[in-house]
C-alpha cells in the first residue's frame, strides 16, 4: 500500500482541501461565515498533524462526486444515489470482514442491485489502515491441473497460487467457477484471508433464450462487482479501504469477462455451441458468437430478475449524463478507452464524442504510478483569464513531472 499511494506535498494537499471545502459548501448553499469557520479548522488541521478528518455530509459528498469524476467509468448517470456507509470507526479485520459480508447482503437486495460504497478508516500521515488486497470481493479462481488445462478465470492464476498457498481449497472437484476467497491487510500488513459464506455470493446461469446448445457449456456469473482494489482521495486525504459496486454491463461479461484471451477464452467455444461456422468463409464468426453471448447474458439476468443493462442503453445514458453536467456548468472526464464499449463500438454517440481524462479530485485511482499520477484539483470549470490557464497549464504538468518515479 505505500508503493500505490500518493506523494502529494503539504501544499498539494492543502490546495486540494480547500478546493474540496470550497466545493462542498458551494454545493448545499452554506453561508460565507460557514465556509470561512469549516476551512480555518481544516487548515488548522492540516498544519498540525497533516491531515484533517471529513464530517459524514462531506465524506458522502466526496464519495459521490468521485464516481462523478472518474473517467474511466460509462455508468455516472447515477452518481447521486450511491449509498455511502461511514464506516471509519470499523479498524479490526475481522470486523472489516462482517461488514463485507453485510455489504454484499445489502448490494443484492431482491435482484434489484443497490449502488453502495462502505468507507473505512483512512490513511493518517504514516499511519497506514487495514486494506483490502483482492481487486473484488468475490472472483473465480484459476486452475493449473496437471495435463496442462487450465480451468477458470486466467486473470486469477496467481491469486489462486496464493489462495491454495493459504489453505484454501475449492469444495469439489475443481472447475471453471469457483469461488475465490478474499485477502484483507492489516495494519501491520499480515495477509489474512476470509472465505465468503455459502450461499452469500448469487450467481446466474448464463442461458440463451433460443439456442439450447449454450447450456452445455454450464456458464455462470456473480450478480454483484464490489470493487476492491481502488484507492478513494477526497480533499487531500486517501482512503485506501473503501469498497464500493454498482451493477453489472452486459458486455462486461459477455464480451470482455468470458470473451478476452486473458479471461475465459470461450469464443471458440461458444461458436460450436451455437453452430456458428468459423472457417474462412465466415470472416465474422467472432461477432456473431459475441452477439449471441450478450443476448444470452442478458437475457438470464432479465430471467432471474437482477439489475444489468446493455451497452446500447448505458451509452444513452451516458449522453444524458454528459447533457447534464454540461448544464450545470462543469467539463466531463473522459477516457474514451474505457467509455466506448466494446461492442458496436461506432454504432454509439459516444463514440464519436470528443473526450479528454483530465483527472479531477475527488476521484478513485489503483496506484500513484498508473491513474494516480495525474490527479489534482480541476480549475478548468471557472472562467479564467488567458494568463491564468497558463499558469494552471504549466502548474499541473510541473506536479506531474515531479510525482514521476523516476
Amino acid at each position: 500500500m505505500h508503493r500505490r499511494l500518493r506523494r502529494i506535498s503539504k501544499r498539494e494537499r492543502k490546495e486540494e482541501a480547500r478546493a474540496f471545502v470550497e466545493e462542498y459548501y458551494a454545493s448545499i448553499g452554506a453561508s460565507a461565515a460557514d465556509h470561512a469557520r469549516r476551512w480555518g479548522d481544516v487548515r488548522r488541521s492540516l498544519s498540525k498533524f497533516g491531515w484533517y478528518e471529513h464530517t459524514p455530509q462531506e465524506l458522502a459528498y466526496g464519495a459521490r462526486v468521485a464516481w462523478r469524476n472518474h473517467g474511466r467509468c460509462i455508468g455516472r448517470l447515477y452518481w447521486e444515489s450511491l449509498e455511502v456507509f461511514d464506516c471509519r470507526n470499523i479498524e479490526k479485520p475481522d470486523d472489516i470482514a462482517a461488514r463485507m459480508e453485510q455489504h454484499l447482503r445489502d448490494a443484492n437486495s431482491d435482484g434489484r442491485i443497490r449502488s453502495i460504497i462502505s468507507v473505512f478508516a483512512p490513511v493518517k500521515g504514516d499511519e497506514h489502515p487495514a486494506w483490502i488486497e483482492s481487486e473484488q470481493l468475490s472472483q473465480y479462481a484459476c486452475h493449473q491441473l496437471s495435463d496442462g488445462t487450465v480451468l477458470g478465470d486466467r486473470q486469477n492464476i496467481e491469486v489462486t497460487r496464493i489462495a491454495e498457498s493459504m489453505g484454501w481449497k475449492p469444495s469439489g472437484e475443481p472447475g471453471h467457477f469457483d469461488i475465490l476467497p478474499w485477502f484483507l491487510r492489516d495494519k501491520a500488513d499480515r495477509r489474512i484471508r476470509y472465505d465468503l459464506k455459502p450461499g452469500s455470493v448469487r450467481e446466474v446461469a448464463i442461458r440463451h433464450p433460443t439456442h439450447t446448445g449454450l447450456d452445455d457449456l454450464g456458464l455462470r456469473w456473480y450478480t454483484v462487482p464490489i470493487v476492491t482494489g481502488m484507492i478513494l482521495t477526497i480533499g487531500g486525504i486517501d482512503y485506501p479501504c473503501a469498497p464500493f459496486n454498482g451493477f453489472y454491463l452486459c458486455t462486461e461479461i459477455a464480451s470482455r469477462d468470458f470473451g478476452d484471451f486473458k479471461r475465459y477464452n470461450l469464443l471458440p467455444d461458444v461458436a460450436r455451441a451455437l453452430d456458428i461456422e468459423t472457417g474462412a468463409h465466415n470472416p465474422f464468426w467472432k461477432d456473431e458468437a459475441l452477439t449471441e453471448l450478450n443476448r444470452a447474458v442478458l437475457a438470464s439476468y432479465n430471467d432471474a430478475k437482477v439489475t444489468i443493462v446493455d451497452h446500447h442503453t448505458v451509452a444513452s445514458q451516458y449522453m444524458t449524463f454528459h447533457g447534464r453536467e454540461q448544464a450545470a456548468g462543469r467539463r466531463v472526464a473522459g477516457d474514451w478507452r474505457w467509455i466506448v464499449p466494446p461492442q458496436a463500438s461506432a454504432a454509439f454517440d459516444v463514440f464519436h464524442l470528443r473526450m479528454r481524462n483530465f483527472h479531477p479530485v475527488p476521484n478513485y485511482y489503483r496506484s500513484r504510478g498508473e491513474d494516480g499520477l495525474r490527479l489534482m484539483p480541476w480549475y478548468g470549470d471557472r472562467y479564467r483569464r488567458r494568463w491564468q490557464r497558463w499558469s494552471d497549464r504549466i502548474a499541473r504538468r510541473w506536479k506531474i513531472w515531479k510525482r514521476m518515479p523516476w
